[in-house]
Formats: structure tokens, C-alpha cells, sequence
């Protein structure tokens, strides 16, 4: 699927930022992005305002995350066809949007927020889409309103166990995968210290009989030893007004991410994962792989034409077979 956002999102989202102080708005995204990176969640977005800039500012680059995890989802369980969807910290609806672009299946969205600003914000967005019009939107601690939802098919977090303590995630972890019939996937950002809280989740859950789906082959431990970690990288173009409240002149953008996706049916057969970008020479394709048995570095040299030619095509974050 698309790392960028459905036209119909971009053309709602656009229509709200009519006549709003690009500036103005420039300096409310950078003051939330601080917030964020702090850990102090969604603290700052108080108003309408603060809730659009944030939108416009963050909206494409999780959008483009969750875009990628669910593709990496669909690759290695393409007959996974959920029906219902939990969203939980669900924000702005990002990663809503994202499932409904990727699971035609999805008839039932319920989503989860404790800002009442980025709630009313999401629910104005959704109104050009028919099918998410309809969804239930509950406002308060996602720590409590997740415990009260009905089990859905498929449950998604996408940058929210950043704002919890150890305990809080533990908990939170927990009563995710109470509520996930079928599939769990969390997304956070692509540092050493997103990657160890989903290193953190991971563990937990699989104790509890959780299977790796994505990206790991495995449900061992994590073989990648520090400074090293997972994560991956998705690319997404940037609008006139994205650059401008980024104060970037890229017209595009790198988000990197950390994600694991948790289902209650394991996998028969899982592919390696491409770790980092490939090198590629006229001699050989080089990869960093993470395999059943634990991390490979890879060479196909060239005089294997068919393996050299598919391995050419491998990009970071592929699941690959060899």
C-alpha cells in the first residue's frame, strides 16, 4: 500500500488548514514535537488548532509507518482479513485510516483517545470517508477505556507506549492482547529507545503465548546486540504545507520506525527480514539479514545470476527468502 496519505484525507485535512497561519501553526507542531519526544504525550494539543497542527505536521510521517507495518502484515499472512479494528491512543484516526486502506474487510472501528481535541478532530476528517463515518470514538485513559472494549480482530497501537512508565506499559500490554482476537501491531518510533519497548512488549506477550508475525522469523530473542537495533525506514512525499511547518525544502521525508506485529496463530513458515539497506555491486549483492537461526550477512555474488538478480530487488525491511 501507499506510504502517503488517502487523497481523501489529504483533501479533508486541507480544507481545515484554510485560512489557519501557516507560522502560526509551524510553531505549535514544533512546540508539541518537543512535548512528544519528552514523553509528555499529547499534553499540549488543547484547542482545534493545536489539534490540526499536529495533524498536518505528524499526520503523513505515522501514517506512513503504520502503512509500512501493515504491509509487511499482509506480505507474510495475505489471507489475514480482519473485520473489526481497535485503535488504541488513536489520535487523529492515523492509524485507522491506514487499516482501512489496507483490510477492505474492516466493517467495524472503534478507536481510543484521551485528547478530547485530536477525538473531534478525527471525527471531522472521517466524515469524507463513508466507511469510517460510522466509527465509535471514546474519549478518556486509554488505560481504562481499552479494558472496557469488546475483543477486535485486530488491535493496533502506533506511538503511544512511549508515553507510559514500565508498569503502565506492562499493564497496558496486557489487557492489548486480552482485547486482540486475532492479531496485535505496535508501532513506535525508530530510536534504541522504541526499539527496547517493543523489545519489552514483545517479550511479555510471548510469554503469554503470543507469535511473531512481523518482522521478526522468530519468537527467540532479539539477536541484534547494542549500539545495534531494529528498526526500518519508509519514505513519504511532503506537501507545500508539510515542508513549510517541517521548515524543510526535501519534497520528501524519512520516518524511521520500530514495530512487531503479535497473532494468536503462529506462522508455519516466516521469511528473513532485510535489516539495513543492501549494498550492491557488480560483484555481489551484500544484506544484513535476521534469520531463524539468528543474523546473517548475506553475500549472493553475481555469477549466481537468478539469486543475484532477486537479491537486487531487496530492500530494507523486505521479507525475503533465499
Amino acid at each position: 500500500m501507499s506510504p502517503d496519505l488517502p487523497p481523501t484525507l489529504k483533501v479533508a485535512l486541507d480544507q481545515k488548514a484554510e485560512g489557519l497561519s501557516r507560522n502560526d501553526a509551524a510553531q505549535r507542531s514544533a512546540a508539541i514535537s518537543q512535548t512528544y519526544r519528552g514523553g509528555g504525550g499529547s499534553s499540549t494539543i488543547k484547542s482545534e488548532t493545536d489539534a490540526l497542527a499536529y495533524a498536518l505536521a505528524r499526520m503523513p510521517a505515522t501514517y506512513a509507518a503504520v502503512a509500512a507495518s501493515l504491509t509487511a502484515l499482509a506480505d507474510v499472512r495475505p489471507e489475514f482479513a480482519p473485520e473489526s479494528l481497535l485503535d488504541i491512543g488513536a489520535g487523529p484516526g492515523t492509524a485507522t485510516w491506514a487499516a482501512a486502506e489496507a483490510f477492505t474487510s474492516l466493517r467495524q472501528f472503534t478507536l481510543v483517545d484521551a485528547n478530547a481535541a485530536l477525538r473531534d478532530l478525527a471525527i471531522e476528517l472521517t466524515r469524507s470517508n463513508p466507511r469510517l463515518s460510522a466509527m465509535h470514538y471514546d474519549k478518556g485513559d486509554a488505560r481504562k477505556l481499552v479494558d472496557e472494549q469488546q475483543p477486535a480482530d485486530f488491535v493496533v497501537a502506533s506511538y503511544v507506549i512511549n508515553e507510559l512508565s514500565d508498569t503502565e506499559r506492562a499493564a497496558l500490554a496486557d489487557v492489548m492482547w486480552s482485547k486482540a482476537r486475532d492479531t496485535l501491531l505496535i508501532v513506535e518510533p525508530g530510536t534504541p529507545a522504541g526499539y527496547a519497548r517493543i523489545i519489552d512488549v514483545r517479550a511479555r506477550l510471548i510469554a503469554q503465548g503470543a507469535h511473531v508475525i512481523a518482522p521478526c522469523p522468530h519468537d527467540a530473542a532479539c539477536p541484534l546486540v547494542a549500539p545495534d537495533w531494529c528498526h526500518f525506514s519508509q519514505r513519504l512525499s511532503r506537501s507545500r504545507t508539510h515542508k513549510h511547518l517541517k521548515g524543510a525544502d526535501l519534497p520528501y521525508e524519512d520516518e524511521r520506525f520500530s514495530y512487531v506485529v503479535l497473532s494468536r496463530s503462529p506462522l508455519h513458515q516466516r521469511p528473513s527480514r532485510v535489516l539495513a539497506e543492501p549494498q550492491v555491486t557488480k560483484i555481489a549483492v551484500t544484506a544484513k539479514l535476521c534469520t531463524a537461526e539468528g543474523v546473517d550477512i548475506a553475500n549472493i555474488p553475481h555469477r549466481n545470476k537468478e539469486s543475484y538478480k532477486r537479491a537486487k530487488r531487496w530492500r530494507w525491511g523486505d521479507a525475503v527468502s533465499r
